[in-house]
């Protein structure tokens, strides 16, 4: 039998009505002739109340006993989703990452995925199991304990099972309803994508549209896992949502795929440091040791052997950066005139597979911003993605003129 993963999140699980509802799709699917690998999140809401216990219980906590805690939300959620499809007349089991074994790292809270062996599942499946309901999120350390998988977690451990046993398509069902040329809330243009390339989803990803988690896009991109993007509240079909593949199966795209934000970003100025080698492992290992998570960087021409650097930071870790670079100025290790903060800016990007082949999008990009009369900051380019550092009271009509000046509203012509 074809294999199927479906991975619902916690809105999509939140109450015992939605699981109801869920079950159904998966039924659904088990009628087209799957053997279903369901992946669940905790409900809505009850991984912080979780954590919550936590901290309140033990401020400086065990983080074994942090994750034995935390990873029991999903374990509600895939029992009472195998009790739904076993009331449906549907042979399904629940399992907990020990059972699977998801093998995992020992790094609690943050642990990354061994193996995902097949046997035990694969036995359940030839004994006439129909669906499998794992509970995400969660592994099992070499030492025998709980693990979870920080940040995201259910949706990498959707791909990993897709990856591991061979599923024709991995469905992520969440609140939206796909993959968007942009943010619908701020332009009202923002078109749903039928495909995209993973590279561009892992761009988009990591500059903040929070559809996917960076970890998961990686994941279904080394190991070609075709992911599907759509919303559990929408009506079932074979071409709902977003399919994210392979370049290879978008036949005609965009040159540009969509348009990504980060409203919290911060730019950051050292003012006439020595232009000599190794300045720019003086300056940035310290932000790295301090935790500081530097995004764009551009140094300018020198002058009489001195010169400027900036680089760009969320707003939320500036007191740390500028703890750190003057911490490195008491030791000797850096020279600077002064500190120059500008924490009133924001990153808008474009980004898009096209790029490759065209010419001047660069271009098109800069003169467009223009027109509104909108000043560059900062400007830093990649194989596939360009990005700008603006004032962040114009991101909004950055993020609309873009979307406009690259007609996103338009799908690509076949």
């Amino acid at each position: 039998m074809p294999i199927l993963v479906m991975k619902f999140g916690g809105t999509s699980v939140a109450n015992v009505d939605r699981i109801h509802r869920a079950a159904k799709r998966v039924a659904v699917e088990v009628a087209k002739g799957y053997d279903v690998i369901v992946i669940v999140s905790a409900m809505s809401g009850e991984t912080n109340k979780l954590v919550g216990y936590v901290n309140e219980t033990s401020p400086l906590y065990d983080a074994r006993e942090y994750d034995a805690v935390v990873a029991s939300g999903e374990n509600v959620t895939a029992g009472l989703m195998a009790l739904r499809l076993q009331e449906m007349g549907v042979m399904a089991r629940s399992w907990q990452g020990w059972q699977v074994p998801i093998n995992t790292t020992s790094a609690h809270g943050s642990a990354r995925f061994v193996s995902i062996p097949r046997e035990n599942i694969d036995r359940k499946f030839a004994e006439g199991m129909k669906v499998a309901v794992v509970a995400g999120f969660q592994g099992l350390s070499a030492e025998g304990r709980i693990t979870t998988l920080g940040r995201g977690g259910s949706d990498t451990t959707a791909v990993a099972f897709a990856a591991a046993f061979g599923a024709e398509r991995c469905d992520i069902y969440t609140d939206v309803d796909g993959v968007y040329t942009t943010d619908p809330r701020i332009c009202s243009k923002a078109r749903k994508l039928d495909k995209i390339a993973f590279e561009e989803m892992l761009e988009l990803a990591s500059l903040g549209a929070k559809v996917l988690q960076t970890r998961s896009v990686e994941l279904a991109m080394r190991y070609k896992v075709r992911l599907r993007v759509l919303s559990s509240f929408e009506e079932q079909s074979d071409t709902a949502g977003t399919l994210v593949c392979d370049e290879e199966e978008i036949m005609e795209s965009n040159v540009v795929a969509g348009v990504a934000y980060s409203r919290d970003e911060a730019k950051m100025t050292l003012i006439s440091v020595a232009d000599r080698p190794g300045i720019a492992a003086a300056i940035f290992g310290p932000l790295s040791e301090a935790g500081v998570n530097v995004d764009m960087i551009v140094q300018n021409i020198s002058e009489d052997g001195r010169t400027d650097m900036t680089f760009s930071c969320p707003t939320d870790q500036v007191l740390r950066a500028e703890k750190a670079v003057k911490a490195a100025q008491e030791r000797g290790d850096i020279r600077y005139a002064d500190l120059d903060v500008d924490a009133g800016v924001a990153k808008v990007s474009v980004v898009g597979i096209g790029m490759r082949s065209h010419a001047g999008v660069a271009a098109d990009m800069f003169k467009a911003l223009a027109g509104e009369g909108i000043n560059i900051k900062v400007i830093t380019t990649s194989e596939i993605k360009i990005s700008v550092l603006i004032d962040r009271k114009y991101m909004e009509l950055a993020v609309q003129t873009l979307h406009d000046a690259f007609g996103l509203d338009k799908a690509a012509a076949s």
